[in-house]
Formats: structure tokens, C-alpha cells, sequence
């Protein structure tokens, strides 16, 4: 019942990740500026929240497939663990340098308190630590 219920949070935070970077895709997309004023971060001449979006897009597929027993537990934990380190690395490039700015600052600047970048990171983040407990819960009980 457990990995279920593991499976089951890494959806809805896939979900949330999918919904927010794709406001901001959105916005970026449809409008040429970045959400909540803020400065927009590229990467390889794109957006960052459109790699973002496509992070999110995988977790969420991979966790929905997962739920639907499509795809192995293991193969889904494997992808979501791959994919959330990468957004990791990802969201921590563009996020790291900010937070370095916003300490050295009083004002922020931020609509919402920090860069846009900074909450997909603490997605990323749960979402990888609920995949490598799950991987390793998974281990243990096959031994």
C-alpha cells in the first residue's frame, strides 16, 4: 500500500510543477514576458520554464503511467529519479545566482518572495527524495 501512496504524491506534485511552469510557459509563450515581472532566465535561446514545463510534463506522465500500471514501479521510480535530479541541477543553475543577489539585497524584487526558479527547485527536490526512499524501500524488500 505504501509505494502507492508514494506514487500518488510524486502525481500531484508533478501535477503542480506541470500547472505552474506551464502558467509561466504560458505567459512567456503568448505574451513575450516573463510572469510576475521578473527577469527571464534562457537557456540554449529558450526560456527556462519551457524545459521546466517538459521536466514536469515526464514526471507527471511517468507518475500517471506508474498509477495506471502501465509501466513498472521500478522503471517509473528510475525515470522520475533521473528526471527530478536533472530539474535539480536544472532549477539550482538559474537559482543559485539569484539567491546569492537576494542576500546581499532587502528588497527582493520578487512577486512572489523568490525567483519562479526557486519553487520548481524545492519541487524538484521532494519529488526526488520520495522517488530515492521509494527506490531504496524497494531494495530493502527484495532482499
Amino acid at each position: 500500500m505504501q509505494p502507492y501512496i508514494y506514487t500518488k504524491k510524486m502525481f500531484f506534485l508533478g501535477l503542480a510543477g506541470l500547472l505552474f511552469s506551464g502558467y509561466l510557459s504560458g505567459v512567456k509563450f503568448f505574451s513575450a514576458t516573463c510572469a510576475f515581472n521578473e527577469p527571464c532566465p534562457y537557456f540554449l535561446g529558450y526560456p527556462a520554464c519551457y524545459f521546466g514545463f517538459g521536466m514536469f510534463l515526464i514526471i507527471f506522465i511517468s507518475a500517471t503511467l506508474g498509477l495506471l500500471k502501465v509501466i513498472s514501479e521500478k522503471i517509473m521510480l528510475k525515470i522520475i529519479t533521473v528526471t527530478s535530479g536533472a530539474g535539480i541541477l536544472f532549477a539550482g543553475y538559474f537559482t543559485i545566482p539569484e539567491i546569492g543577489k537576494l542576500l546581499g539585497s532587502a528588497e527582493t524584487g520578487y512577486t512572489l518572495g523568490l525567483p519562479t526558479c526557486a519553487y520548481g527547485l524545492v519541487f524538484y527536490v521532494i519529488i526526488f527524495f520520495i522517488a530515492i526512499l521509494n527506490l531504496i524501500n524497494k531494495q530493502n524488500t527484495v532482499n
